[in-house]
């Protein structure tokens, strides 16, 4: 079918919309059209090369909602008309995804980012060149996409697909990263460093969870009063003195710390922080060189725990998150900022200069109309 894309160029300042073709659904797949997609700094920093390698041109996107259209042979959990959020891709085979753990599936990082499905091949063609796609299984900055059904969560259709399209990625990793890879307990303490979308997810389900204190460090005023608003306890200007200014809120440290940044320094602060038999989690890579203080870890118990989409399997998580969105106990309408498809350069600018939260793209103009 033709359809329309967004493609990222090397030294293109954002992906363009383009006209593309899609293939039908393979055994396995399904079509899916896109209604919105969230923007994530895995977005950005593929595109302008500064993030994990990938073949371009390419099509990026990786937190796609929408209506399944069609299903492919053997797909029997899904049908044309089911909503659904697109989470990340993974084998189905290896022994994480036998332990229903595809985040840590062993292909992983081959089929999220390098272009292709499993076998090399790719749903996405333009003027009769291959084009590369396949990102996270679904290349979801498009109108439609082919993506695995394994990584399909249905969802209701009471659910604004505008609000469900960042479940993907951004919420799952920061809710997951609280209730799965760190089961906190109502009482207990958390410091989260970042107050983006993963961040205030990360408040959102630590409040959910009834933590006792809740202290978020940011560099934005207005991201600060957004987390008390949130549920956080307190809120610490991001600096030099942070670190002092938690341990002055708790001396005795944190339970938990989770630090969504990529700054060296932070990453100190985090540990700095972190009382002992404690565990900081981390979601991404420190920018630069950084070397943990290993004589803290031991002697305390510390643990430092990398933490991809949450430690979270999207099909069982995703549900409870819905469900608390319902009884308005996740208020995600609080983080999203929409912008329709044509205005991918602007949302990707706004995000770069953290002008917005969660950007999410709306392909549909009845729900920009909307």
């Amino acid at each position: 079918m033709r359809t329309e894309a967004a493609i990222s160029r090397d030294g293109a300042p954002a992906p363009v919309i383009e006209p593309v073709d899609l293939a039908d659904p393979r055994p396995g797949e399904i079509l899916v059209r896109i209604a919105a997609t969230g923007i994530c700094h895995t977005d950005l920093g593929c595109h302008s090369g500064r993030g994990m390698p990938v073949p371009k041109p390419v099509v990026l996107g990786h937190e796609g909602a929408g209506v399944v259209e069609t299903v492919g042979e053997g797909v029997s959990d899904l049908a044309p008309g089911d909503h659904v959020v697109l989470s990340g891709a993974s084998c189905g085979e290896c022994a994480s995804c036998r332990a229903n753990r595809p985040t840590y599936c062993r292909q992983a990082i081959r089929l999220c980012f390098g272009g292709a499905r499993a076998d090399g091949t790719t749903p996405l063609s333009q003027d009769g060149d291959s084009l590369h796609g396949a990102f996270f299984g679904q290349s979801s900055f498009a109108r439609h996409v082919i993506a695995p059904a394994r990584s399909a969560v249905k969802i209701p259709a009471d659910m604004p697909l505008h609000l469900a399209a960042p479940l993907g990625c951004g919420v799952i990793t920061g809710a997951g990263a609280v209730i799965e890879a760190f089961g906190l307990r109502p009482g207990q303490s958390i410091a989260v460093f970042g107050a983006g979308g993963v961040g205030l997810s990360a408040v959102m389900a630590a409040h959910l969870s009834g933590a006792g204190a809740i202290a978020v460090v940011d560099l934005k005023n207005d991201r600060l009063a957004l987390a008390k608003e949130l549920g956080a306890t307190d809120a610490v200007p991001a600096g030099d003195g942070a670190a002092d200014a938690l341990a002055a809120i708790r001396p005795q440290g944190f339970d938990y710390v989770l630090n969504t940044t990529f700054v060296p320094q932070v990453f100190d602060q985090a540990l700095a922080v972190l009382a002992p038999e404690g565990t900081c989690g981390f979601v991404t890579a420190p920018r630069g060189d950084w070397s943990p203080d290993m004589l803290r870890l031991l002697s305390g118990g510390r643990k430092l725990k990398g933490i991809l989409g949450g430690d979270a399997a999207p099909r069982s998580f995703l549900p409870l998150i819905v469900e608390a969105w319902r009884q308005g106990r996740f208020p995600l309408e609080r983080l999203v900022r929409a912008y329709p498809f044509e205005r991918i350069a602007d949302a990707f600018a706004d995000f770069a200069a953290g002008a917005a939260i969660k950007p999410v793209l709306l392909m549909e103009k009845e729900m920009q109309n909307g």
